[in-house]
């Protein structure tokens, strides 16, 4: 029997990081997250995943050590802030295995990217059964125009060229 399930932005969040000091933490109940599964015989059969993040968000912005580069360096204060991503398609390998591809668009530039997305299991949290998806992907930062590039200021390693972005999505029934 198919059911879907709707995401729920309060269990909902997505890290971007980078392999050098560059982390931005941003939970979903101050961001827009949308979207839905579909789970039949308790296996994934479709996705459609829709999320919206402001990176200059305060209380969600990243935590910096140090005086190392945050996430929100990479955009200038007058640009769009926004990053947004929006499936189109679904692709279930096996159990565990699927990929989920769509538009991401971060500093007004749009490239299609393709997403491994693992399905992490059911629970149930206060008599509502939830299902979990870690979604994660390698992002080349200057495709998007994030050129930010200096060494940090205690003689640090530069910013990496590939952006890992980790979305922790949890869905309702």
């Amino acid at each position: 029997m198919e059911n879907e399930w709707a995401i729920d932005s309060n269990g909902s969040d997505v890290l971007i990081k980078s392999r050098h000091s560059l982390i931005g933490y941003m939970p979903g109940n101050k961001n827009n997250f949308k979207g839905h599964v579909a789970i039949q015989n308790d296996q994934v059969e479709d996705a459609s995943i829709e999320f919206s993040l402001n990176v200059n968000d305060k209380e969600s912005s990243s935590i910096q050590k140090n005086k190392d580069p945050k996430f929100t360096d990479l955009f200038e204060e007058d640009e769009t802030p926004l990053i947004q991503f929006k499936s189109t398609s679904f692709q279930k390998i096996n159990k565990n295995i699927n990929f989920l591809k769509g538009f991401l668009t971060i500093k007004n530039i749009t490239k299609v990217v393709e997403l491994d997305t693992e399905f992490i299991g059911f629970n149930n949290y206060n008599g509502v059964q939830k299902a979990s998806f870690e979604i994660t992907g390698n992002i080349n930062r200057k495709d998007f125009g994030l050129n930010y590039n200096m060494l940090s200021p205690n003689g640090g390693h530069p910013i990496g060229r590939d952006i890992k972005l980790i979305a922790n999505l949890e869905f309702s029934h």
